[in-house]
């Protein structure tokens, strides 16, 4: 094996350990407050508090991520995840009611977005350090793969905790899994990529300034964040509301949302591996709306049809044209934007990402407790057809050549 790919693959594996962990803990608090409330309102606050922070904190993450070393970065991330959740894990037997409870893990999710919003811009732009650029699609889908396969388990592994343990098991899981994670990557010699090196006369306004410049000037670019914040703004009521759903309209339990989450999981899993051997059309656009067109189409679907084996099928499918729009909208980025930049672009796609999911789940959660469902359903995926139909015919967006923009002028 190769020396690239060999640090590739050691990675990939030290992020998808502490994924593992830090998946299983998500599903465990979702599907807690869940089954303890029923309510939209609690699953949307959770959602707020998991996603808020990354919004707040992207904007001077991906500066860092051009600043300053990546994998370090990675690294602290990781360690304030897993020192937030070992402090809910010691402090969890010393509540003894929801109302103490819930409060408690909407700040630790807040705590643990924080994390992941440091985390985020860094691993993507640490990506393109270890992969040349002709195979970065293949290692994104090889990525997304790993990354499903462990939440494709995590279901299973938060549902068995959650059944025959407890919620506080789970953290201190996530805990072992961050220190295996941490300790494999701190091992892991890559070269660093700095736009502008700390302390020579460029402040952080000025870079995000700059960053925020770039991504203004070079149109596709600022066409694509803004669609991928309108494609997971959409994705809301079918994809990210999927476990309310399934309560609400098959049954309330731990097996059923199991079962959900696993078939999606193991669709994106299905959907890495794809993407990994067939690298998808020659126009990434192509690709990237093809998969959105499928999504909602299948959204569409989930939303007519009264039968939990036939959602489950198109649960299946559904993950596989998420994993499509995923790699092929960070294989995209990767490709037209120069490196001394990539941190604070993809800075700006955390924020759309932790932007638009909140702000659609504070749109379809409350709509959820006071309309059906399915209708939202079906209106989230003819509005995501509708938004393909207007980028397909956007020539700027669909017709853009691969080719790699200059960076901000630095002084």
């Amino acid at each position: 094996m190769q020396g690239w790919k060999l640090k590739t693959l050691v990675f990939l594996v030290s992020q998808g350990c502490t994924l593992l962990g830090s998946s299983i803990v998500q599903f465990a608090l979702v599907w807690y407050i869940t089954m303890e409330s029923s309510s939209g309102f609690w699953v949307a606050s959770l959602s707020l508090c998991a996603f808020l922070p990354q919004f707040a904190i992207s904007l001077f993450s991906g500066v860092w991520a051009d600043r300053y070393n990546r994998k370090l970065l990675i690294i602290a991330s990781d360690g304030l995840i897993a020192l937030s959740t070992l402090g809910l894990a010691l402090l969890l037997p010393l509540l003894k009611t929801n109302s103490s409870i819930f409060p408690a893990l909407l700040l630790v999710s807040a705590l643990r977005s924080l994390g992941t919003g440091v985390q985020v811009p860094a691993v993507s732009a640490m990506i393109p350090q270890l992969v040349d650029k002709q195979h970065l699609m293949r290692f994104n889908a090889l990525n997304a793969t790993l990354q499903s396969a462990v939440q494709f388990a995590s279901p299973f592994i938060a549902g068995f905790f959650l059944s025959f343990l407890s919620l506080r098991s789970t953290l201190f899981l996530d805990v072992g899994t961050a220190v295996v994670g941490i300790s494999l990557l701190s091992v892991l010699v890559v070269p660093t990529v700095r736009a502008v090196q700390a302390g020579e006369g460029s402040s952080m306004v000025r870079e995000i300034a700059e960053g925020l410049a770039f991504a203004r000037k070079q149109k596709w670019v600022a066409r694509m964040l803004r669609t991928y914040a309108l494609f997971i703004f959409l994705s809301v009521p079918a994809g990210f509301l999927a476990t309310l759903f399934v309560t609400r309209t098959y049954q309330q339990s731990y097996l059923y949302m199991t079962m959900v989450e696993v078939v999606g999981f193991l669709g994106m899993s299905l959907g890495g591996v794809l993407m990994s051997l067939w690298s998808g059309w020659k126009n990434g656009v192509k690709t990237l709306l093809v998969g959105m067109s499928c999504f909602g189409l299948l959204a569409i679907g989930m939303g007519v049809i009264d039968s939990i084996v036939v959602y489950l099928s198109l649960m299946l499918l559904y993950g596989i044209a998420l994993t499509m729009v995923q790699t092929s909208t960070i294989t995209l980025l990767q490709q037209r934007t120069p490196a001394e930049v990539q941190g604070r672009v993809f800075g700006f796609l955390q924020m759309m990402f932790s932007g638009a999911l909140p702000l659609g789940m504070v749109t379809f959660g409350p709509l959820a407790d006071r309309m059906p469902m399915r209708m939202l359903m079906t209106l989230s995926g003819i509005l995501l057809l509708l938004l393909v139909l207007a980028m397909r015919f956007d020539r700027v967006f669909y017709q853009a050549q691969e080719t790699t923009p200059r960076p901000p002028h630095q002084p």
